[in-house]
């Protein structure tokens, strides 16, 4: 297995004491860092004392931990209420209800623009409260005060269906001591889904906010998830929606403005799956994915689909506890692999095909992921169903998986053949840096050899034989999905360059300021627009996030996306590679009001690429936001 090694000089040392010190000291904004002469005028670290981000020798070096000693855990599935909104108190409401303690500001539109639909309040009411957590990460290190949803860290998945609108409250019971990083704000994304302004997680709409007397001691939250296909408003699928426009694999993370990536790495994300008459839960029904339901409880985890949330950690060397590097703002890479939680465990699988939704969520790490024996077969096929939250026009057999941060990917694995065996998830990609990628992506030039990756999770085949009711898609060729929905004449064309300039990370020049104030363009909803989205950051790979709406890939690199490509869907996050240019096709429908571009590189979006963009009914015509 491949180790990630920093060579621990006299500098290495010297910047990590003194970062530790000033984190302790609770100098870590930009104004204590100014003040301090440690950051200059343009934002970035200066080198003094090895201070700079630039010192890739100042990350630490974890302690060793033993591999696939631990099951993987499967997070429990959220319930909802079993009074609906009459167990919450205060009682919800349209308008924000700031004098009974909720951080919201703005009123839920789909209540007041689409009554017909979504009659107030929703049947099914969630309730989730964000605290500290203590968690076993492994055996050889200690609990970990991390932040979780419900004390748990991923936090639990929540399923939902498509025509049963659901409202969550968000309790921020999170402590006021970080313990060394992380805000006590949040603002709860949910990562993909077709939501109102409002519930979007917009990164202003955190809470509490001692800076805005309205919800300066608010304590709660109300998210309205419609749950709705999008184009329900307009007149080609009034009140239904494009059911090609259907979504199955979505994810809620924080969203705080200049604060996510503490958040997160902290702990304060989970799923979120969609189902419908299609995508079902139950193999024998619909597209026949694998899975099998309890049929008398739809809350009872779905056996044989499971979510894999995926990201890589620092631990400090003296106590153990999960390290983060504020001074970084590149992107901070770990050197242990969390599954569910868990640095690389075990999961023991039965001899039958299984659906695994794999989330990278971050904080800066790429992935590109192999089936292993860790033998004679290096490059074990498999099948790739989705890309981001969308299922594929048809399944595609792949022989590995590219993974950017935020990016979803479901696949398709069947065990029969391998009965009593053992297999290996094993990322071969190579990246020392927040930079990204050492090379473009292939089988060959940037990847480790076979087995000189690093194993992410260990799969333990049960013997025998396991009965299967799922689609074989080796002896169904013919199995599709969804369409892509049909494209118009965009209205315009926009131009987002991703760049760096001054030290900082900027879109066209400009940083997000931490107001969320300026608004960088506006969207004439329902009118479809090509996006040109340029890295112009030389050696830096960025993984950009649209939020609302999903994007076509028109073109990569000026070559058209086609068929049996795995960008030939619908998706949320475009990779873009060193100076590479995608040609995206999008629009914005049924809502209003503020929306995020961002760097889904964490540490990115933090230090400050990311912009606003509003959705009204006239929009604007910059080509160049």
């Amino acid at each position: 297995m491949q180790l990630l090694k920093h060579r621990w000089t006299r500098l290495a040392r010297t910047a990590w004491k003194n970062r530790q010190e000033l984190v302790a000291a609770g100098l870590t904004t930009r104004r204590d860092l100014l003040k301090l002469g440690l950051l200059t005028g343009a934002g970035a670290l200066v080198a003094k004392h090895g201070l700079s981000s630039r010192v890739a020798d100042a990350q630490v070096t974890s302690p060793v931990t033993p591999e696939f000693v631990e099951p993987l855990p499967i997070m429990p599935v959220k319930r909802p209420l079993p009074n609906g909104a009459a167990d919450l108190s205060p009682f919800p409401t349209i308008a924000p209800n700031n004098a009974g303690g909720e951080g919201r500001t703005r009123s839920h539109q789909a209540f007041e623009k689409y009554p017909a639909w979504f009659p107030f309040p929703p049947a099914r009411v969630f309730e989730q409260r964000y605290r500290e957590a203590w968690t076993a990460v492994s055996p050889d290190l200690p609990p970990q005060p991390l932040w979780g949803a419900e004390g748990m860290v991923p936090g639990p998945t929540f399923y939902a269906r498509y025509g049963e609108q659901i409202l969550v409250r968000t309790r921020n019971e999170l402590p006021a001591d970080n313990g060394g990083f992380g805000i006590p704000q949040i603002a709860t994304h949910l990562h993909n889904a077709h939501t109102p302004s409002e519930s979007d997680g917009f990164p202003c709409d955190y809470y509490p906010d001692p800076g805005r007397p309205a919800i300066a001691s608010a304590v709660f939250y109300d998210h309205h998830y419609p749950n709705v296909l999008a184009g329900f408003s307009t007149q080609k699928y009034w009140g239904a929606g494009d059911i090609n426009e259907a979504l199955g694999t979505c994810w809620y993370h924080d969203h705080r403005v200049e604060f996510t990536a503490q958040n997160v790495y902290k702990g304060l994300a989970g799923f979120y799956l969609l189902y419908n008459h299609l995508d079902t839960g139950d193999e024998t029904t619909g597209f026949r994915l694998p899975g099998v339901r309890d049929p008398d409880d739809f809350y009872a985890p779905v056996q044989y689909d499971i979510p894999l949330y995926l990201n890589d950690k620092l631990f400090d060397p003296a106590t153990g506890y999960c390290y983060f590097d504020l001074f970084n703002t590149d992107g901070i890479i770990g050197d242990k692999y969390m599954l569910n939680g868990k640095i690389q465990p075990y999961l023991e699988v039965e001899p039958r095909r299984y659906r695994f939704r794999i989330l990278n969520g971050g904080p800066a790490r790429f992935y590109q992921i192999f089936l292993t024996d860790n033998a004679a077969n290096p490059r074990i096929p498999f099948w790739q169903i989705s890309n981001d939250g969308n299922l594929l026009p048809r399944p595609l057999k792949v022989r590995n998986l590219p993974l950017a941060m935020a990016e979803r990917k479901d696949i398709v694995i069947d065990f029969a053949p391998w009965a009593g065996k053992t297999l290996y998830f094993e990322n071969r990609l190579r990246q020392v840096d927040g930079r990204g990628a050492d090379e473009n992506l292939g089988e060959d030039g940037s990847l480790f050899r076979p087995g000189q990756g690093n194993f992410l999770l260990q799969f333990r085949v049960r013997g025998g034989v396991a009965e299967d009711n799922s689609v074989d898609f080796e002896t169904s060729p013919d199995v599709q999905f969804y369409t892509l929905p049909p494209r118009e004449a965009p209205r315009l064309t926009r131009t987002l360059r991703f760049e760096r300039g001054n030290g900082q990370w900027q879109i066209n020049g400009r940083l997000f300021p931490a107001d969320c104030g300026v608004v960088r363009f506006r969207v004439q909803q329902n009118a479809p627009e090509e996006w040109r989205l340029q890295n112009d950051s030389g050696g830096w790979m960025h993984p950009v996030h649209i939020h609302f709406e999903e994007f076509h890939t028109l073109r990569r690199n000026g070559t058209l996306v086609q068929p049996g490509n795995p960008e030939y869907s619908r998706k949320d996050v475009s990779w873009l590679g060193h100076n590479e240019l995608t040609r995206v096709y999008i629009r914005f429908r049924d809502f209003e009001g503020r929306y995020p571009i961002h760097c889904h590189n964490l540490l990115h979006e933090d230090h400050a690429m990311m912009l606003r963009f509003d959705i009204d009914q006239t929009g604007d015509t910059k080509p160049n936001p």
